[in-house]
């Protein structure tokens, strides 16, 4: 069979200019314990975007040829050094059919599988078959096609978690796909959470979800309302995906004014009550914040997903994974307002709409469709 991919790749060039292109590669045959997939559905992920264009002025994005280009300013490219020059495939996750296989996997020929293990923006994938979940057998490529960065991540916040000694999370934004199925997964669970949204109509969405915590940072009551969420729950744990702005220094502050609530005398250096802050996105690119009216009892840090799984064990990713199976039409349930082609995805009207990173905007790609 003819194993030619049409891959997107993207290099960084010394000159400062990002290059974003489709480029045909020729795949070897597939060996042991690895199989071929059809690609049919990858979502765009705000991590994918970060790949693709990285820190480029979008301002001055260009159609060159077959390709897009972009500027990288100046003062961007020192941390950019270490890719230059390497065209890099993008797409973290995907799903599709499986079209060949090494010897010892025949029986996944025909099969259709969801994947993780990055260059699935491509008509095929030659992939390991330990980085795939088989997908029942009615079950879409689009259902398939998000079963990793979302569902995994949401899981991780939870046994993050409990493997802290916190009890309930506050989430920033909530109305993204990964935050409603962190509404569902808090709720059959039993564990408190707190939704911070950015309008009326998501705070309105969540609460048709059955969230019962929604703070909208759009009133002029959000942070008494956040203050109030946080008391009711709990909650000592913060997850923000936005990294810039004043977000988790919002959320910490108003964890400490609830935890002085409970002080019975006057300490200058704060309540002892742990607060932890992850910013786990990068939603706003500029500085995070931090106004120091949290005592000293608090920290925060960057989570990722791909070193989370590494500190769990791995009977606790593999019931993760078995969980999202088992839910993934309901759950874990992605939904999309639009889907593309590789070729459609440089075209520049649509990666203005795709890089705008709305919540609740989900683009999906389709390799296979004309």
């Amino acid at each position: 069979m003819n194993r030619d991919s049409l891959e997107m790749r993207s290099t960084v060039r010394a000159d400062g200019t990002l290059r974003l292109e489709l480029a045909t590669v020729h795949l070897p045959e597939p060996g042991p314990g690895e199989v071929l997939v059809q690609v049919e559905a990858a979502p765009i992920n705000p991590s994918d975007l970060g790949l693709m264009f990285g820190p480029a002025d979008m301002d001055s994005l260009r159609v060159e040829g077959q390709a897009l280009t972009a500027r990288i300013p100046d003062r961007a490219m020192p941390a950019l050094k270490a890719r230059i020059d390497q065209p890099l495939p993008i797409g973290n996750e995907g799903a599709g059919t499986v079209v060949a296989a090494g010897p010892d996997r025949q029986d996944l020929i025909g099969k259709r599988v969801a994947m993780l293990g990055g260059a699935m923006y491509a008509s095929l994938r030659l992939i390991a078959v330990k980085d795939c979940m088989v997908l029942p057998d009615s079950a879409s490529s689009e259902q398939g096609a998000a079963l990793f960065v979302n569902p995994l991540t949401a899981l991780g916040f939870v046994e993050t978690m409990r493997a802290e000694g916190h009890k309930a999370i506050v989430h920033a934004p909530a109305a993204s796909n990964l935050g409603q199925m962190l509404v569902r997964i808090c709720m059959a669970d039993g564990i408190g959470l707190v939704n911070i949204v950015r309008s009326k109509e998501q705070a309105a969405m969540l609460r048709d979800l059955g969230a019962v915590h929604v703070a909208d940072s759009s009133t002029d009551s959000f942070r008494d309302d956040l203050t109030e969420a946080i008391a009711a729950t709990g909650a000592t744990l913060c997850f923000d995906a936005i990294g810039g702005g004043e977000t988790t220094s919002i959320v910490l502050n108003a964890m400490e004014a609830v935890a002085m609530r409970s002080m019975t005398s006057y300490d200058r250096y704060g309540s002892a009550v742990m607060k932890q802050g992850y910013i786990y996105g990068a939603l706003d690119t500029g500085p995070s914040i931090l106004r120091r009216g949290f005592g000293f009892s608090w920290s925060v840090g960057g989570w990722l997903l791909f070193h989370a799984l590494q500190r769990l064990d791995p009977a606790t990713v593999d019931r993760m994974r078995q969980r999202v199976l088992a839910e993934m039409t309901t759950t874990f349930a992605s939904h999309y307002t639009a889907r593309i082609t590789l070729e459609q995805a440089l075209q520049p009207d649509t990666v203005a709409a795709y890089v705008r990173k709305s919540t609740g905007a989900k683009f999906l790609l389709t390799p296979q469709k004309p």
